[in-house]
């Protein structure tokens, strides 16, 4: 065979290929515009008032889990484990997602629900002609108490920050993501026998179907660290199916990748602003997102089990980093320093300037797949 006929077929073959990625990232987001017009919607916003400005083109999403087991049969709260007597809806995951203006590196903030916070003065939701006044309480009230639009408005008092979007998944939604992505790899780093979740798992890699990974980002009492230790697993956990996600077997598998985006959207509730161009425009913007361009960490902490008048058992913020941190993010600024070190004049001549990363709050790059064997 010529030369001219190798360089010929393989020029076919690049073409073909990229051809058919191109079909099938168009599929995808076909698919996306297609199934997005039927997210449930709810004015997140209504009645927040007193809100930051945005000075730059960040974004900031609030994402919240809650245990509203609205809609769900007995045989999915059985397969769940989730329990069918909590009235009402409840947050146990509170997470602020932050998006670069360059759309190239994301943080992903941890906010403990014990958090000892001030709750704005708001409407009373068992007496709507009674208005009751701001006061300290624990951060995961502010949801019991007025839902969406008391939580932004409590954490963005609290932060400074201006949440653009709200995000709400319920333990149907999660379950039925995961299952879409095809299960998630976690790294298990001891032995976990819970009764109160029924979560039996060795340590080691271990691949997590839906309900499986609802009860693992759960439980929190196998280990003496409650909330803390949950949040740990949480973190992990959001990087792992960021990792899953955004890798090309998803990406790339146009049946998959719709089954993600049905999943995702039949039991997700966003902001009412939050609509189909905006998804699409964030998408693209984010597809060359890689994991190790977003850090993961919880709000940085003085006390981990303080305890409060009126309240008891609390979590309370360090009073130096945790302005730091949302100052930092209120102007797009990186959380990682890099300090440069110059030799000194004494030093050989061949000496050259060092770097040294420093990260005081103590964050992790979802890109880290370690697995650790338990000690």
């Amino acid at each position: 065979m010529s030369p001219t006929r190798k360089t010929s077929r393989s020029t076919r073959v690049i073409a073909t290929i990229s051809v058919g990625i191109v079909a099938i990232s168009a599929f995808g987001w076909l698919g996306l515009g297609r199934v997005s017009g039927s997210i449930n919607r709810i004015d997140a916003f209504a009645n927040v008032k007193n809100r930051p400005a945005a000075p730059t083109s960040a974004v900031n999403f609030l994402l919240v889990g809650s245990d509203n087991r609205a809609g769900l049969t007995k045989a999915q709260i059985r397969e769940l484990w989730v329990g069918g007597d909590a009235q009402g809806a409840r947050s146990d995951t509170m997470l602020l997602v932050h998006i670069s203006k360059k759309r190239d590196s994301a943080v992903i903030i941890s906010f403990p629900r014990d958090s000892v916070v001030t709750i704005p003065e708001h409407i009373s939701s068992s007496d709507s002609t009674k208005t009751v006044p701001a006061r300290l309480n624990k951060l995961n009230a502010a949801f019991s108490f007025g839902g969406a639009p008391l939580l932004i408005s409590t954490l963005e008092g609290a932060t400074g920050l201006r949440i653009d979007h709200y995000i709400e998944i319920n333990f149907l939604g999660f379950k039925n993501i995961i299952d879409a992505l095809g299960g998630i790899d976690v790294c298990v780093k001891k032995n976990i026998k819970d009764n109160k979740s029924n979560l039996v798992l060795d340590a080691g890699l271990q691949t997590l179907d839906g309900v499986q990974a609802l009860k693992y980002v759960r439980t929190r009492y196998f280990d003496g660290l409650g909330d803390i230790g949950r949040m740990t697993r949480q973190q992990e956990f959001m990087s792992a199916v960021l990792r899953k996600a955004t890798s090309t077997g998803t990406l790339l598998n146009p049946i998959k990748l719709v089954n993600f985006f049905n999943a995702a959207i039949k039991t997700v509730t966003t902001d009412k602003e939050l609509n189909k161009n905006d998804l699409l425009t964030l998408g693209k913007q984010l597809k060359n997102l890689s994991a190790d361009r977003v850090r993961t960490l919880t709000v940085p902490l003085s006390t981990a089990n303080g305890r409060a008048e009126g309240l008891g058992s609390v979590v309370v913020w360090d009073d130096l980093l945790a302005p730091e941190l949302f100052t930092r993010l209120l102007n797009d600024e990186s959380i990682i320093d890099v300090v440069t070190t110059t030799p000194s004049p004494s030093a050989s001549t061949s000496a050259k300037p060092t770097s040294e990363i420093i990260d005081k709050f103590g964050t992790k790059s979802a890109s880290d797949a370690s697995c650790l064997s338990a000690k």
